[in-house]
């Protein structure tokens, strides 16, 4: 019998240990959280209305089998061969950084399309193979950013036994994929709720049906500024996360930019760092196309 009490203590000692580390973890990943949502909202948007949540999906479940991958692979890592974490990361930073270059590149200097015209002039079968590329490529920015979240989070209890961290991790990174993209769900058909909303009115009367009518069309309206605000913000996330990597991994870098705010430095790092790399698969391709059309 007093084995048994034993292993109740043991128990409750364990989720004490567990509750307490989840939330400093949760709080310590909680600046890439927001960047994850902010590139998961800007990657799922500018879908029809029809697909946005199947879209969404596709990539909760992405982000789902990367953290399925991340995990096992990050544990094992950190208990055998921990000096390997920083060059993942580090690679994860150029891929980031790149990402959010190109997006300024074609912003600027590519001819804008209004996705509207898009929509309508795009065949079924086109529109399928863009959004699959979407897909892709949020789910690969997901990897990047959960890699980043995990180890973050891993990092927290490294003092603790190694049941108390997986447990810890795992919780961290199941909420974090749970929060973000049910956020970025709510956050897409915002419209659908306005446009519910301005049905409603109409069997209203009086101030409820200018309250159900404006309030809908507050919903209509915010959605699309919502969206190009978040692709901005998206945008400038990945530039942070990426630069941050090396900052704060590379002594050499962090010491170049040790009187210079963290943000900056990081914005700035993530510009060079996507510069140097856009540059690089610009030559790449034009390497190819060279060698392709002889």
């Amino acid at each position: 019998m007093s084995g048994f009490f034993a292993l109740l203590d043991d128990i409750a000692s364990l989720m004490g240990d567990v509750t307490v580390m989840t939330k400093v973890a949760t709080k310590k990943t909680a600046g890439v959280l927001g960047d994850d949502l902010a590139v998961g909202a800007e990657k799922a948007s500018n879908f029809k209305a029809s697909r946005e949540l199947p879209v969404i999906w596709a990539i909760t479940k992405g982000s789902f089998l990367n953290k399925l991958m991340i995990l096992p692979f990050a544990f094992l890592l950190s208990a055998f061969y921990p000096q390997a974490i920083v060059p993942f990361l580090l690679l994860g930073g150029v891929y980031l950084s790149f990402e959010g270059v190109e997006k300024i590149v074609h912003t600027f200097f590519h001819k804008k399309h209004d996705i509207n015209d898009i929509l309508e002039t795009q065949t079924e079968e086109e529109l399928l193979i863009v959004e699959k590329a979407k897909i892709k490529s949020a789910i690969i920015t997901d990897f990047i950013l959960s890699l980043e979240i995990i180890m973050i989070a891993l990092g927290t209890v490294t003092d603790y036994e190694i049941l108390t961290q997986i447990v810890v991790v795992t919780l961290v990174a199941i909420t974090a994929t749970i929060g973000v993209y049910g956020i970025v769900a709510l956050m897409v058909r915002m419209d659908d709720g306005g446009f519910k909303m301005i049905e409603i009115s109409k069997n209203k009367k009086g101030f409820a049906k200018r309250f159900w009518y404006r309030l809908g069309m507050i919903h209509v309206w915010t959605l699309p500024k919502l969206i190009q605000l978040l692709a901005i913000v998206g945008t400038i996330a990945m530039l942070l996360v990426g630069g941050g990597m090396f900052v704060h991994n590379i002594p050499q870098i962090h010491d170049f930019f040790h009187a210079i705010p963290s943000v900056i430095s990081e914005l700035i790092m993530g510009l060079v760092v996507g510069f140097i790399a856009f540059l690089f698969v610009s030559l790449v391709k034009k390497i190819k196309g060279k060698i392709g059309s002889k």
